[in-house]
């Protein structure tokens, strides 16, 4: 079967509850759910009736056994996760669902998917059944071994002749080791096929051009064309590029959210309705559902209109389900 792996580090997400919550002593004061993005990445995909594993390296205990058993019994291959280390990484959102306040405080420094060497890894039995390989930015921002890492994963897929897809995350908080994005990425994007993100996200990542005027207030049928120029940039630094997505989203308050994407191919450019809400229940996951469904149109040979109005609505859909996965459950 062909499936798609993902590939990056599962976390543990601790965060506030909410308050009105806590004062109806209907939940702690405090919520955990599972979660990363490749995890949420290969949970979406299972939603979208898509083959996908997952590989990972984590402790084995009863928390990480019980967040395998949930991927497990949706539909994730968790076989080639690798059992090993002593701890699990964390990240600490500084508001009840994200609603509030973005602000996140990580604790994944010595990890036991930050120390995975690529010794660690049998290619053979990692890419066994699987043609694609799915990974973000959040993993070579950790540190220098794993950019080094992910470089030697993407080699070893290329030389397998797998589709490699990646999304473009850009946490500044994440990026403390020495480099910079722009220093690091364009040697892993240049065996991508599929790159997903934004266009300020690429101009960190990549080097592509960026409009300081465009903000909240900028047009879809400006940002449009604006991405649209970005796309044919990466098309040009980046050969094997084939297929280039961007998610546009916008935030008036806590409980609202204005979302669409653009889609861009050598064949056209092309763009999803815009769809807006004010009943947000948790934004996590929203970007890597997204993802998933941009990797689901692809994966099923949709229309180009098609892939980018799956990647929309599933991205968009996460916005209502609580926690970071989106799943069948």
């Amino acid at each position: 079967m062909n499936k798609v792996l993902t590939f990056g580090e599962l976390l543990i997400r601790i965060q506030a509850a909410s308050p009105e919550l806590i004062k109806k002593n209907e939940v702690a004061a405090v919520e955990v759910f599972a979660g990363g993005s490749e995890a949420n990445v290969a949970m979406a995909l299972s939603y979208l009736n898509v083959p996908v594993a997952y590989c990972t390296a984590i402790p084995n205990n009863p928390i990480t056994k019980s967040i395998t058993t949930v991927l497990e019994s949706s539909a994730v291959d968790v076989s080639k996760i690798l059992w090993q280390g002593s701890r699990i990484g964390t990240y600490y959102l500084l508001s009840a669902n994200g609603l509030t306040s973005g602000d996140v405080v990580y604790d994944r420094t010595f990890s036991a998917f930050s120390a995975l060497q690529p010794q660690d890894i049998n290619w053979d039995a990692l890419f066994l059944d699987c043609n694609w390989l799915h990974f973000t930015a959040l993993t070579p921002a950790l540190s220098a071994n794993m950019a080094s890492l992910m470089l030697a994963v993407v080699q070893e897929a290329s030389a397998r002749n797998m589709v490699i897809s990646i999304d473009l995350n850009y946490r500044s908080k994440l990026w403390q080791y020495g480099s910079q994005p722009i220093d690091v990425m364009p040697q892993l994007v240049k065996y991508c096929h599929v790159i997903m993100g934004n266009i300020w996200a690429a101009n960190k990542m990549l080097g592509t051009t960026i409009d300081d005027t465009l903000n909240r207030h900028t047009t879809k049928e400006a940002y449009f064309e604006y991405a649209t120029k970005v796309a044919g940039q990466i098309f040009s630094a980046f050969p094997n590029c084939r297929h280039v997505a961007n998610t546009f989203r916008f935030i008036d308050n806590p409980k609202h959210n204005l979302f669409y994407g653009t889609y861009h191919t050598a064949g056209g450019n092309y763009i999803s309705d815009v769809l807006q809400t004010n009943e947000v229940v948790d934004r996590i996951g929203s970007g890597d559902a997204f993802m998933a469904g941009l990797i689901c149109g692809i994966y099923n040979e949709y229309s180009p209109q098609h892939i980018i109005d799956t990647a929309t609505t599933t991205g968009f859909e996460k916005l209502f389900i609580k926690g970071d996965f989106i799943n069948k459950m």
